[in-house]
């Protein structure tokens, strides 16, 4: 009997010791099953117009990115968590946000690696983090789309839309997004009860919320609303495909509306100076521990670069260039935002307004 136990012990060491070094060895293999050339790339931008350029980016560089994207019903907000609950270990390198504010947000928590290479010295000091935690790049502009078989015509609009029932205007769900920080903007500036009141009046008069701005563009194109709010990129993917809109852009005054039955968050005038748009940047950033830094600084420098703001310029997001580049290549539609984005609110300042408006919204929706 005594033989037997030595004999099992001398088979059992031999095994313990082979897990044990197994299980050294699993924790350093790299994460989410990518190797060790693989870049981990959280994407919060729509996937048909960021593959193409993460995909140059590999070919430049030999560098291979493994990209988890975001849903279009929780935009941004999703991998801004996951990057949050992942802190102690984190799987991301770099984060390509399609907004600003969930960006500070993680500066603020201390999630994001500094890094100011030649791409951040290229954009606006509106656009970017002083010490470089984050940079922004290829803007959209929040903009008003209606159907141009219900709106007589753009000149029309400033008046009509303010005259429309809110049953007849779309707009996403703001918990997410590109709406959320729209609404920041409002809580800004017209302050957390006016901006509630506001709200909650258009919702008890039918306002008609949907799950992302692509189904705000889907629902005014098919004429079942007559407009709503959204960005950009979303109007001109339903212009490419020949559909019956167009958009001008949302102009928001530092006061309130006067009348709770107004149907978008602006008096817009197309004389008025007082009125500012709200552009928001892409923003990218490191994440704090990675272990890929030189690849993640270069895909950084990669995405706020002239390059790829003419890429995304001429893509059919038509997003707008921060930084310098060559004018003539511009698209002319791309160059008449330009001009609408000169007006836009400084979001960088914005993160504690954001912070109360989200807590508000998760008690409205999250019942």
């Amino acid at each position: 009997m005594v033989v037997n136990r030595i004999n099992r012990s001398a088979v059992l060491l031999p095994v313990l010791a082979v897990l044990l070094l197994a299980g050294v060895w699993l924790g350093v293999l790299p994460r989410s099953g990518a190797d060790a050339d693989t870049l981990v790339v959280y994407c919060a931008h729509d996937r048909i117009f960021a593959e193409d350029v993460l995909n140059e980016f590999s070919r430049q560089t030999g560098i291979q990115v493994q990209t988890r994207y975001d849903t279009e019903a929780t935009k941004s907000l999703g991998l801004i968590n996951l990057i949050v609950q992942e802190a102690a270990q984190p799987r991301c390198d770099v984060f390509w946000n399609n907004e600003l504010l969930g960006m500070v947000e993680l500066q603020q928590q201390g999630l994001l690696e500094a890094h100011r290479g030649a791409a951040w010295s290229r954009i606006p000091e509106q656009f970017r983090d002083p010490e470089g935690y984050w940079v922004g790049f290829a803007a959209r502009l929040r903009v008003i789309i209606f159907n141009t078989s219900q709106v007589a015509s753009s000149e029309e609009t400033f008046s009509t839309l303010l005259g429309l029932e809110p049953a007849r205007v779309a707009m996403a769900k703001p918990l997410f997004g590109t709406t959320l920080t729209h609404y920041t903007v409002l809580w800004h500036l017209w302050g957390g009860e006016r901006l509630k009141d506001w709200h909650r009046d258009l919702r008890m008069r039918g306002l008609r919320e949907v799950d992302g701005n692509a189904a705000v563009k889907d629902i005014v194109a098919r004429g079942t609303c007559d407009a709503g709010l959204t960005d950009t990129d979303d109007v001109f993917v339903a212009l490419d495909d020949g559909l019956p809109v167009e958009m001008l852009p949302v102009r928001i005054s530092a006061v309130p509306p006067q009348s709770d039955h107004q149907a978008v968050p602006a008096e817009n005038s197309p004389t008025a100076t007082q009125y500012r748009t709200v552009c928001i940047p892409n923003t990218v950033g490191i994440i704090k521990g990675t272990r890929r830094l030189t690849a993640a600084q270069r895909l950084v420098d990669f995405l706020a670069s002239a390059e790829t703001e003419l890429a995304l310029a001429k893509s059919k997001a038509r997003q707008i260039p921060l930084g310098e580049v060559n004018a003539e290549l511009i698209p002319a539609e791309v160059q008449k935002l330009t001009e609408w984005a000169r007006d836009g609110v400084d979001l960088r300042g914005l993160l504690p307004a954001r912070r109360e408006c989200l807590e508000w919204l998760k008690a409205e929706y999250l019942k």
